[in-house]
């Protein structure tokens, strides 16, 4: 079986408030489950915050609560900041580390079961990677990027063992583009993924942000490290790139599941029923079906307008049915 899943993220509702939030959410997660996604998310609903729109919560989210991170800086320090590359999708940081990092009222529990307890379906836990955390943070203390990326991996480790979750899913955009630090970088995921007592996934894209590609890459310079990753899955951007990158994936070893991304998230248009279920036999032609078990968006959709992220949605539990009927597997 192949089963579906989303990435993250979901389109902000316009006027969306405290008091409207489980109205949304609860909408959300039925539309995933009648459009057949079979391990659903809270769309990151539970994580927005707009006074950071550039990255949607995603960051404030982890990094905000720990010890050690301050969010008041000075104006040179903002400027530094600024000035640095690879970050020019923020305007600031979220915030600057002046002391040793902890895990401070970082709370992954209650979202969590707030999305769970409304409904039936496995909901998963998604959170940002330490590695790319620590990228966006000004660093006053450490003094060493892979030393403050251990640190916030023990402190988000510390949270997840609390979250009973199916699966886990760890969020990581920014190393695609840096798999010189891989060797490290896949240690302090590694620390996360223990700590979780469900099925164990990695999300890896090259970035989106205004509908762009962030990060330069290849799949075959991250490849030689995946296989240390102490995941049982990985869910990976692939409707956006060039197929015939597929094939720098057979390498990586046999008990570690695929996930194929069979939807474009940079592209408005709505891909047919029959466009996924002939990305999902590709895939599978390449990979061989019993590597292809998870099929999904490239990356998450809250840069689409909720009704394209919809009909996306349909067209992906659509596909992976079509394709499945085609293999004579359902």
């Amino acid at each position: 079986m192949i089963r579906t899943t989303v990435v993250g993220s979901y389109p902000v509702p316009g006027g969306l408030t405290e008091a409207s939030l489980d109205g949304a959410l609860t909408s959300l997660l039925r539309k995933q489950e009648d459009r057949g996604i079979d391990v659903i998310t809270d769309g990151e609903l539970l994580r927005f915050d707009p006074s950071h729109p550039e990255t949607n919560g995603m960051i404030e989210t982890f990094v905000v609560p720990l010890d050690g991170v301050a969010t008041d800086m000075t104006d040179a320090e903002a400027a530094t900041f600024a000035a640095r590359a690879g970050v020019t999708f923020r305007r600031r940081p979220p915030g600057i580390v002046r002391q040793p990092i902890g895990r401070g009222s970082l709370d992954l529990a209650t979202a969590w079961h707030h999305a769970q307890d409304l409904t039936e379906h496995p909901v998963k836990l998604t959170l940002t990677s330490p590695y790319m955390l620590a990228k966006t943070l000004m660093d006053a203390h450490y003094g060493d990027l892979s030393a403050l990326t251990f640190a916030i991996a023990d402190a988000l480790a510390d949270a997840v063992r609390e979250v009973p979750a199916s699966v886990v899913q760890v969020d990581e955009a920014n190393l695609t583009g840096h798999p010189e630090d891989a060797p490290w970088a896949v240690e302090t995921m590694n620390r996360v993924l223990d700590a979780a007592s469900g099925e164990r996934g990695v999300h890896l894209c090259f970035g989106n942000y205004g509908g762009k590609t962030i990060q330069e890459g290849f799949w075959r310079d991250l490849v030689p490290h995946l296989d240390a990753l102490h995941a049982d899955h990985l869910i990976l951007e692939t409707a956006r790139r060039d197929p015939a990158e597929l094939e720098q994936l057979r390498p990586l070893r046999d008990d570690l599941g695929l996930g194929i991304g069979v939807i474009d998230i940079k592209d408005a248009r709505v891909e047919t029923p029959g466009e996924v279920a002939d990305r999902i036999a590709s895939a599978v032609t390449v990979l061989g079906a019993d590597r292809v078990r998870w099929v999904h968006p490239d990356c998450g959709f809250w840069m689409l307008t909720p009704e394209v992220a919809d009909a996306k949605m349909g067209a992906l539990g659509e596909g992976r049915d079509l394709y499945l009927g085609r293999a004579g597997g359902g």
